[in-house]
């Protein structure tokens, strides 16, 4: 940005991003000719054809470097706001462009700083006003869920009783929702912001905290947890708590789509220059056409376990924005309905 601030400081130059460019082009096109007439008054008596002709081929080739590596630091302006863009729409960081340019280049740089800055506002204040409107919305449901049971401890009819205790029901579902929501914004956002470097990563570790874990639910439905591995260590760039709750959640759903008395095998295995993490169940599957569609927000694929245990639709499109965040690939694959299913998550190893 030096060249781009100084060139900007020129009067003739401060608002033409074009004009900076021919400007340089100018220059680097007279170089040769300048040296030239220079050598041919000043050296003309011991020159020659040959000596004029390399002499001109030398001043054109470093003229061309010295030109092309200039409009390449020229091009600083435009390299700063694409890794900006990149770095806001990827992981949400809010850039800070210079705004005290008045050419091209500059009001493109205010430009994408004001949008940037308007969209953020306006996607704070949608969501104070979603958090807002779910804080009333659960006062009002409490306040009908109140009533109802009211209804139902007066002496009516049993058909009353059974509306008012279905009415219980059903606002009990609605706030379960709502908090659901909520939890599943905040959830989003906390994802987005976190920040992500290369760690060392100890497999055992994770697998010991892993057992620990399920130890219980494993029991309650007979399930055995098979380890398989030909790595212990790796350097990775993630986040060691968002990388143990994507695995927590596979191997938790696992669990619950499983068939008692099955197995469940989860394997790190180093494959080139990645790490592959595969959890393999043996349970109710699904069609394989169907797979990307596990990973949508509240996903209509969201079924029962196989032991009437609840799931949420929303723990796989989190799991999947986490490794998109790891810069790494979540796969799905099943060969259809009680054929089992298995996840693949795929991260780069950094030596």
């Amino acid at each position: 940005m030096k060249l781009y601030k100084n060139l900007s400081k020129i009067q003739f130059l401060k608002k033409s991003y074009v004009a900076k460019f021919l400007f340089v082009a100018f220059l680097g096109i007279h170089i040769p000719l300048i040296g030239l007439i220079i050598f041919i008054l000043y050296f003309n008596d011991s020159c020659s054809p040959t000596t004029i002709f390399i002499l001109t081929l030398v001043l054109t080739l470093l003229a061309t470097a010295i030109t092309l590596l200039i409009l390449k630091k020229l091009m600083k302006p435009m390299e700063v706001m694409s890794k900006a863009l990149d770095n806001y729409r990827n992981i949400k960081i809010i850039p800070n462009l210079p705004q005290e340019f008045s050419d091209e280049a500059g009001k493109l740089m205010i430009n994408i700083q004001s949008t940037i800055d308007e969209n953020e506002n306006l996607l704070q204040a949608k969501q104070d006003l979603i958090y807002l409107l779910s804080h009333d919305l659960k006062n009002y449901i409490d306040n009908a869920s109140s009533l109802a049971k009211v209804i139902s401890e007066e002496d009516v009819s049993a058909i009353t009783k059974n509306y008012a205790n279905l009415i219980v029901e059903n606002t009990h579902k609605q706030t379960a929702f709502i908090d659901k929501f909520i939890n599943f914004l905040n959830e989003e956002d906390k994802i987005i912001k976190q920040d992500i470097g290369v760690i060392k990563i100890d497999f055992n570790e994770i697998v010991t905290s892993l057992e620990e874990h399920f130890a219980q639910k494993l029991i309650n439905k007979k399930l055995e947890l098979i380890v398989e591995k030909n790595i212990d260590y790796a350097n990775l760039k993630v986040d060691k708590e968002l990388l143990m709750r994507v695995l927590t959640n596979l191997i938790g759903n696992a669990i619950k789509f499983s068939f008692p008395e099955s197995r469940i095998a989860l394997s790190f295995q180093k494959q080139d220059q990645h790490l592959k993490i595969a959890v393999q169940d043996n349970g109710i599957g699904f069609e394989n056409s169907k797979s990307e569609l596990l990973f949508e927000k509240f996903t209509k694929m969201s079924r029962r376990g196989t032991l009437d245990e609840k799931s949420t639709g929303i723990g796989l499109y989190l799991s999947k924005q986490i490794i998109k965040k790891f810069e790494g690939s979540f796969t799905a694959q099943s060969e259809g309905i009680n054929t089992g299913s298995r996840f693949t998550v795929s991260l780069k190893i950094n030596e």
